[in-house]
């Protein structure tokens, strides 16, 4: 069976800036969203949502300034945004902790899933290349969570001819970017957008994919 837990595992530290507030209740548990500051190693930060179950909140009270560690899970949900469905992810915590020392790096994600969407590739203005992939990771009761990440350079070049249904697995961090939206032709608003920078991306092989009980048909 495949292991849940460990094709999608997320660990941030940093500040809270908003105090948990309720966000919708789920088979009877009641779940509360709040937002983490979480430094890059420039000196930029990462602004990023955070889901946590009210049982949790019951070991730990968080208030706004609190440096914490979340260990978790990213998740991906659909918004109905001025009529249209948007792709919503947030960190769903798991544990919740105040750490006794900081990490070297204060946000580190592992994904194991499979390409859904063709591979954009582009270049930016200043020549940086660029790969743009939507990636299915497996959850529990037949759902996905469908999350965006972005390949640079020698990673862009070799991810822009991975083909749908491949299976990669990536680390790297997660990231919050501002961009500007033109709504009309005199109107423009700002924007966040979310996604998963890769720092490494390996393609899994089918062999390397085979399940214990595969492996022993072979046999």
């Amino acid at each position: 069976m495949e292991n849940y837990t460990e094709n999608n595992r997320i660990t941030l530290e940093g500040l809270v800036l908003k105090k948990p507030q309720v966000s919708h209740e789920l088979y009877g548990e009641v779940f509360h969203v709040f937002e983490l500051e979480v430094d890059r190693l420039s000196e930029s930060k990462d602004i990023l949502c955070v889901t946590i179950s009210e049982r949790l909140l019951t070991d730990i009270t968080l208030s706004v300034g609190d440096f914490i560690r979340v260990n978790g899970q990213l998740r991906s949900y659909n918004k109905v945004v001025e009529n249209r469905n948007k792709l919503v992810l947030t960190v769903f915590a798991r544990s919740i902790e105040i750490p006794e020392e900081r990490a070297k790096d204060p946000n580190e994600i592992l994904l194991d899933g499979f390409i859904c969407k063709a591979p954009v590739y582009r270049k930016t203005p200043f020549g940086r290349e660029i790969t743009d992939i939507l990636v299915a990771v497996n959850r529990a009761y037949n759902k996905s969570d469908y999350i965006p990440i972005i390949a640079w350079g020698r990673n862009a070049r070799y991810s822009k001819n991975l083909e749908i249904g491949e299976r990669i697995k990536v680390s790297g961090r997660l990231q919050s970017r501002e961009y500007v939206k033109n709504v009309s032709e005199t109107e423009k608003v700002t924007r966040v957008a979310y996604e998963v920078s890769v720092s490494r991306l390996e393609l899994v092989k089918q062999d390397e994919s085979r399940t214990e009980e595969e492996e022993s048909s072979l046999a």
